[in-house]
């Protein structure tokens, strides 16, 4: 996806419950931290208390960092919401860090803060964006194909990979 001059991704991802979604989201974090990545989750279910027992089992360099991404749900899918969050969360002032947007819920949730996002693209500064939408499989009943179609990459528990590999 292309917005002007901006690099803007599109991973999918497929989990089972919020403790596979942290258990798979963990060490990509962990890794992408010492590339100095920023995290932005755009979370439908709270997920603090998950990551925080699996953080505190496991062995991560960057765990103070990792705990202090905003691991709370986000209720609303109002475009003011997002855009707050986003403002806050997202600097214009270094255009060279990777932001990194976690979307987790239902295929709706994912739907409309992407709608969300790609409006507040449109507005910002900002030109290096991953997006990553995370569909739990029980709660989309839609063709596995579409959601393939519209993203570049799939994320899984061995990280980005193109479509083709998994799904080839």
């Amino acid at each position: 996806m292309k917005i002007e001059n901006k690099s803007i991704q599109k991973l999918c991802s497929f989990y089972v419950s919020d403790w596979h979604f942290a258990t798979m989201i963990l060490p990509y974090i962990n890794s992408k931290i010492e590339e100095n990545a920023n995290f932005v989750p755009v979370l439908e279910n709270n997920v603090k208390e998950n990551i925080k027992t699996l953080v505190e089992k496991l062995n991560l360099k960057n765990k103070e960092k990792i705990l202090s991404i905003n691991w709370k749900n986000m209720n609303s899918i109002k475009y003011e919401d997002i855009e707050n969050k986003l403002n806050k969360e997202i600097s214009n002032k270094n255009n060279e860090k990777e932001n990194i947007i976690l979307i987790n819920g239902s295929k709706n949730y994912i739907e409309k803060n992407n709608y969300n996002i790609e409006k507040w693209l449109k507005k910002s500064l900002v030109s290096k964006i991953k997006i990553i939408n995370f569909f739990e499989v029980t709660e989309f009943n839609s063709n596995i194909v579409e959601i393939l179609s519209s993203h570049n990459k799939v994320f899984n528990t061995s990280g980005e990979k193109n479509i083709e590999e998994v799904f080839g």
